[in-house]
């Protein structure tokens, strides 16, 4: 992966132009590289070592507290001790002014290694983040700074029982906490109390206390909570109670654990169902003004959509790195020309075979181009802070497109990729003898949480392609059609761009008439397949314009990169003319299917 990671980063995205920004500037090509080789190292030698064992001991409840891997304790600590909690801070904040782009590959190492473990430092450094944008200055120094210190860590804290991505749904409730909450020193005082479900990192001992933003609703006038999403304000309710210094007072914040939830995969993740204010109400402090829950929250979780993408992209890098390495080893058949004809043939390594290179480059096309989406996305938010102001809107308008991509293309496609890792090494990919089954079972979340496909494509095509009256999809459109004449005007890349060129007019086309004299309900009946198309054709247009900086290269790693971009154009692209072909018809099958025929 590593190779690939370097030359996606310096020579595709030519992260060494982010060294004239005022912000990186004490930086280095040298210091990025040791960024990235300390990471490498840290994930070897600390994390991936216990994949297997937080997989299977997982996390349990006993004598009221909840049990870790004692090694799950010690990789978490050397993670905080790295100082990665904080990279993109600046130095005043405990961090590095590392670009986005850059922390973002190198924390990929440590989820490829293991995303059981790598999450609670993930769900921290989000946590933080919006903190540090959104919350006040006693909120960042207490709250914040000691978790991206380490000393604390953090959840997000959406979804309930009865409302999973149905937010406006939710049911806990924060009133005010007496008649002096508006002068709290850590923010406007709320007392909590309500469920929340699916909450990843919910409760352990790993660090002294847990910070959980909570999404809540304030009674209104009426004493009932306002419907809808626009009632909904976020709060900082942390397990234990502290002052205004940031020490812990010894109390507990009535927040319980109501239960583990046992996961097909992550399983070294808690995953918990938390209740607050069984005993009279859980301590929270807004963050922000009342009403605007949402909007702040969706601070951490678009952040948390391209990292749930990036994991569910290592993941798919693993399994196929795993089925290159079995493929080379594994001997078993003969090549088709010497089947039947000599008995005396020898067998040969299974990648000899012309289907299992197939499922191979598959694998490869779909982990290599979703590695290079991240990055790219990540790019983006480095652009969106630093940029002109120009170039800081364009990149904000493609991140807001591209983002539902991000999240759910490599959750569906590399988890494709590790089904394919299984099947490549045949009934052993099917035990626990062979990592590719864990793989899988690690990826399956990714389709789910952060929001579903459902979820993903609404947004994209209920409100992202139509911001600003389409600008995004057209400044999307304007650097696929820089690509493509550039890929026309070489030799070997040209019916690629043509390719390219008639898959976005259809994508044009669908998005148009999706709306045409239709209902909303009517047009987002097709979402998903809208999403899927959409994806395929970003992905066609990453790939092409990588293989336009390899044109002149000639070395196997290219000659790789040339071949999966091959694959995508052959096998995958002609599937979006599939899915748009629904869209753009307009197709109510799923809407008028009546429940009673199911």
């Amino acid at each position: 992966m590593r190779a690939t990671v370097d030359f996606l980063l310096n020579d595709w995205l030519v992260v060494e132009s982010l060294l004239d920004r005022e912000c990186f500037a004490e930086h280095s090509m040298e210091t990025f590289g040791s960024v990235l080789d300390m990471c490498e190292r840290l994930a070897a030698a600390e994390f991936a070592p216990h994949n297997r064992l937080v997989d299977t001991q997982e996390p349990h409840f006993a004598n009221g507290r909840v049990v870790l891997p004692r090694e799950t304790h010690v990789a978490v600590a050397r993670y905080v001790e790295s100082g990665m909690l904080a990279a993109t801070q600046e130095e005043a904040a405990g961090g590095m002014c590392l670009p986005f782009v850059i922390e973002m590959a190198a924390n990929a190492f440590f989820c490829k290694a293991s995303i059981g473990i790598s999450n609670y430092a993930t769900l921290t450094t989000a946590n933080a983040n919006l903190l540090m944008v959104h919350g006040t200055e006693a909120q960042k120094r207490v709250f914040a700074a000691n978790q991206l210190s380490g000393r604390w860590f953090g959840t997000m804290c959406i979804s309930e029982p009865q409302a999973g991505s149905s937010l406006s749904d939710i049911a806990t409730r924060a009133v005010p906490d007496g008649e002096e909450f508006m002068s709290d020193a850590l923010g406007p005082r709320y007392c909590l109390t309500g469920n929340k479900m699916w909450i990843s990192g919910g409760d352990h001992e790993l660090t002294e206390n847990i910070v959980h933003l909570v999404l809540a609703k304030i009674p209104g006038a009426d004493g009932k909570p306002v419907p809808g999403t626009r009632g909904i304000s976020l709060f900082i309710v942390p397990k234990k109670r502290v002052d205004a210094e940031g020490c812990l007072t010894g109390e507990s914040n009535d927040v319980s654990l109501a239960g583990l939830n046992h996961k097909l995969g992550h399983r070294g993740t808690t995953n918990c169902l938390l209740n607050f204010g069984e005993q009279g109400g859980a301590t929270g402090y807004r963050v922000g003004a009342p009403g605007e829950g949402l909007k702040y929250m969706f601070h951490m979780m678009n952040e948390a959509r391209i990292r749930v993408g990036m994991g569910a992209t290592v993941l798919g890098v693993a399994g196929y790195e795993a089925s290159v390495d079995y493929a080379r080893t594994r001997v078993q058949g003969r090549r088709a020309a010497a089947a039947g004809k000599d008995a005396t043939a020898l067998p040969v390594a299974i990648i000899e075979h012309a289907d299992v290179r197939r499922m191979l480059l598959a694998q490869k096309a779909y982990s290599e181009g979703s590695l290079a989406l991240q990055l790219y996305c990540a790019r983006l938010v480095d652009e969106q802070h630093t940029a002109s102001r120009r170039q800081a809107d364009e990149a904000g308008l493609l991140l807001e497109l591209l983002t539902p991509i991000a999240k759910s293309w490599p959750s569906e496609w590399c988890l494709e990729a590790n089904s394919l890792a299984i099947q490549v090494h045949g009934g052993y990919g099917y035990t626990r003898d062979f990592a590719v089954e864990q793989h899988w079972r690690d990826n399956r979340l990714n389709m789910i949480h952060e929001g579903t496909h459902g979820v993903q494509g609404i947004d994209l095509l209920g409100r992202k392609v139509h911001l600003d009256d389409g600008a995004a999809l057209r400044l999307l459109a304007a650097r696929i059609s820089e690509t493509v004449r550039h890929a026309a005007a070489l030799d070997g890349l040209s019916e690629y761009a043509s390719q390219l060129d008639l898959a976005v007019a259809a994508l044009e086309h669908a998005t148009h008439a999706s709306r045409v004299g239709v209902s909303a309900e009517e047009s987002l009946s097709n979402a998903v397949p809208y999403l899927q198309g959409f994806g395929h054709v970003v992905l066609a247009w990453l790939w092409l314009d990588i293989a336009t900086r390899l044109h002149v290269r000639t070395d196997a790693f290219a000659a790789g990169k040339q071949f999966a971009m091959r694959y995508f154009f052959a096998h995958e692209l002609p599937k979006v003319k599939a899915w748009l072909d629904v869209v753009a018809a307009r197709d109510m099958t799923t809407l008028l299917v009546p429940a009673d025929c199911f």
